[in-house]
């Protein structure tokens, strides 16, 4: 009987760009793709933890290179896009990690400016990262982006409606371009994370860590990066070709969960 195996769920040898990925889930998913064999381009706007990442992905024998990276200078974008595809020969993977948060009114004084700041980080530079790299992705056999956005993206918490807003055109980009590109055989999706121990939650005390994931997650707890980034590694892989405009939320059912 001849095998139903017959698609890839190996990235060997597949060029990765992760944003964000000096810590937190952009660094768990560098170290991730790394460990499967992927070379990675490691960006973020903390140049030191970019270093960092690096020497740990380089010591353990596996490939890795790293750009500073402001996600609000577009041609910035553009130049470590180029340079990636450079160094590594090419560009197979995107992941759109970075982001900021930051509590806000809406009859706050520096509204707008917070919003503006939201919406370049949250959203824009993943436009403008998206399009410097699409030529490489096209080049590529069966190019992948991966959008993370946010289970606020799916809800709404009070006092972050810049977050929120950003999150929400998340994943109305993804959908989009997951039609538009979906023809070329790139594939484009989307991550959802919940509550996870990253450095947007450290300053959030344990004991209401505890409470929280008891009164609202299933699973009671907080997720750590790791568990994020393979939820991003499954859209990525070869074998997932036909998965396409999925929004995956990585919340141990925070979303589904009425009471």
């Amino acid at each position: 009987m001849t095998r139903l195996s017959k698609l890839s769920r190996s990235i060997a040898g597949k060029v990765a760009l992760v944003t964000g990925a000096a810590s937190g889930m952009g660094r768990a998913t560098a170290h991730l793709f790394a460990d499967e064999g992927a070379h990675v381009a490691v960006t973020d706007i903390n140049g030191e933890g970019v270093e960092a990442v690096v020497a740990e992905i380089t010591e353990a024998g596996l490939n890795a290179k790293g750009w500073t990276l402001d996600l609000a200078d577009p041609e910035r974008i553009k130049a470590v896009v180029g340079e990636v595809a450079d160094h590594f020969g090419g560009l197979d993977i995107l992941v759109n990690n970075a982001g900021i948060s930051q509590h806000t009114l809406i009859d706050d004084d520096d509204y707008e400016a917070i919003w503006d700041r939201h919406l370049d980080i949250l959203l824009r530079a993943h436009t403008r990262t998206i399009r410097a790299a699409l030529p490489h992705l096209r080049a590529s056999e069966g190019g992948r982006i991966v959008n993370i956005a946010s289970t606020e993206g799916l809800g709404a918490t009070p006092e972050t409606s810049p977050y929120t807003a950003g999150k929400h055109g998340v994943i109305g980009l993804t959908r989009s371009l997951a039609v538009e590109l979906g023809r070329e055989g790139i594939t484009v999706n989307c991550i959802c994370p919940g509550a996870i121990r990253t450095g947007m939650t450290a300053n959030i005390k344990e004991e209401h860590k505890t409470i929280f994931a008891k009164r609202r997650i299933p699973l009671r707890r907080y997720a750590d990066p790791e568990e994020v980034a393979h939820g991003t590694l499954n859209f990525v892989l070869p074998a997932s070709s036909y998965m396409n405009g999925a929004v995956l939320p990585v919340d141990a059912g925070l979303t589904i969960k009425n009471a």
